[in-house]
């Protein structure tokens, strides 16, 4: 296969154009994808046709697939999650901006979704640039950045009346063990590029270490409106049969909830990474 990759936004983002996902690839374009993978951040394959099967195959090129710890897994293929939206579902799933998974002390490296059905408009989503906002910040600020440790914790999306247990598009478990916390770097090197990173997010970060209430608070705000400036995003439009693959220790997304009434049917792998620094 020959593949092309154009960009769809100035600083993330691309559309993947020459690949047939449900075909066995070779080691030779497996290394081309990994490598716009890593400088893109975002990978868009439209016009695939996948079985459950063959999404987990082309996951597994990447690295060790993952289960997630606070969700009900497909019951057929324990690697994939059935994001479902139901027309009744009135609950924002989306979860507003943030980065999946920081809660865990390995954050999963990437995150593979596949449209099996969708609105004829609507649920879009939103990706930006966390490289794009480091380097957007003063010397003087991403030098006091640099030293700080933030606390994850999956509690305020996973924990009892948290936002992710409100929404039937997927079924929730253990609440008890969401309230356990890590801690991450609040700047990330991203281990394959060298560059760095934002690495807090809404959904996941609870306070900066060290800080006073109020000081974390004033400054986790500002990181997270800093960290979405639409100069740092790009956008998919999904349509049955797009692809989509982001990479969590670069980017934060943001899942559009404007199609209430209508069915969404997402069907999605996680990749397994490594602890950041």
């Amino acid at each position: 296969m020959s593949i092309t990759v154009s960009p769809i936004a100035g600083v993330i983002g691309a559309d993947v154009g020459g690949v047939d996902l449900s075909m066995p690839l070779d080691d030779q374009l497996v290394a081309r994808v990994r490598s716009a993978f890593v400088e893109h951040h975002v990978l868009v394959f439209r016009d695939q046709s996948l079985t459950p099967e063959q999404q987990v195959a082309f996951g597994r090129r990447f690295g060790e697939l993952d289960t997630l710890p606070f969700v009900e897994m497909n019951s057929e293929h324990p690697e994939v999650l059935d994001v479902i939206t139901e027309p009744d579902d009135r609950a924002n799933f989306g979860g507003g901006w943030h980065t999946d998974l920081t809660f865990l002390a390995e954050p999963d490296l990437g995150s593979i979704l596949y449209a099996v059905d969708v609105p004829l408009a609507g649920g879009d989503t939103l990706f930006a640039s966390q490289h794009a906002a480091y380097d957007a910040l003063s010397p003087t600020m991403q030098n006091m950045l640099d030293g700080l440790v933030a606390v994850h914790s999956a509690g305020p999306q996973y924990g009892d009346g948290g936002l992710s247990t409100l929404s039937k598009a997927m079924v929730t478990k253990d609440s008890g063990r969401a309230a356990e916390q890590v801690e991450h770097p609040v700047v990330r090197t991203h281990p394959e590029s060298g560059r760095k990173g934002l690495y807090v997010n809404r959904a996941f970060t609870i306070k900066i270490r060290g800080l006073r209430a109020a000081e974390s608070a004033a400054l986790l705000d500002f990181l997270y409106e800093h960290a979405t400036n639409e100069s740092f995003t790009c956008r998919v439009a999904w349509r049955p049969g797009t692809l989509t693959m982001w990479d969590n220790r670069s980017v934060q997304h943001y899942a559009l909830h404007d199609y209430s009434g209508h069915r969404r049917h997402m069907r999605r792998i996680t990749v397994k990474g490594d602890r950041p620094y």
